[in-house]
């Protein structure tokens, strides 16, 4: 009587969990003969073998089947966090030049506030007259003291006479650092009488209020 095992036309099912395993070729080698010409006699399955170990050592083997794609991957995700270790050097680079960086960023700000910074801009403005009685034939110095916020500029200005005339329009240049600026008009008076002039001051740019000096003319 056949059983499964004898019929040709049975083929066994394939077991979910089967692996196929390839051995190193030195594994699959059969046996030299001896020098009479026979065959090393078999190891019986009951006796235990010295080769488990040198095999381990010598061959290695390769596995297909089902399991290997998942075990592949689990040991590439176990190598993921070896490769990111490298980038904490250079945050730690960054984080030793961000403070030079940082200072040097500063000074620079600071030259261009020096440079493009804030214009010119007046304080205070007063005028006057030097000296302020003259007598026949006199001229008066008429100064105008303006001081600023020491921004370098160019202040604008012009003079308006009680007599009806008037300067241009008159530039003064101011460098950084220099708070105050002297204006002259110098009038000159002849003839004969007695009479009172003033002199307006009126900065244009920056604007300001018109600042006035007093003075009197006496000629017998």
């Amino acid at each position: 009587m056949k059983g499964p095992a004898d019929d040709p036309t049975h083929a066994p099912t394939p077991d979910a969990d089967y692996s196929a395993t390839v051995l190193a070729s030195h594994w699959i080698q059969r046996p030299e003969p001896d020098g009479d010409g026979t065959l090393p006699e078999e190891p019986s399955a009951g006796r235990a073998q010295p080769g488990p170990e040198a095999d381990r050592a010598q061959g290695s083997v390769l596995r297909f089947g089902p399991g290997v794609t998942a075990a592949v991957a689990h040991r590439t995700h176990r190598t993921l966090p070896a490769l990111a270790a490298p980038a904490a050097a250079p945050r730690r680079r960054l984080r030793r030049h961000a403070l030079p960086a940082l200072v040097v960023l500063l000074v620079l700000a600071f030259l261009a506030w020096q440079r493009l910074g804030p214009p010119v801009a007046v304080r205070t403005v007063a005028v006057r007259a030097e000296p302020a009685a003259l007598g026949c034939g006199g001229t008066a110095d008429i100064v105008g003291l303006v001081t600023t916020n020491g921004r370098p500029g160019t202040l604008s200005y012009r003079w308006i006479r009680s007599d009806g005339t008037a300067s241009g329009v008159l530039r003064e240049v101011v460098v950084r650092g220099q708070r105050q600026a002297r204006l002259h008009l110098r009038w000159t008076f002849q003839g004969e009488g007695r009479r009172t002039a003033r002199a307006d001051l009126r900065i244009l740019s920056p604007a300001h209020r018109p600042v006035a000096a007093h003075l009197t003319y006496a000629c017998p």
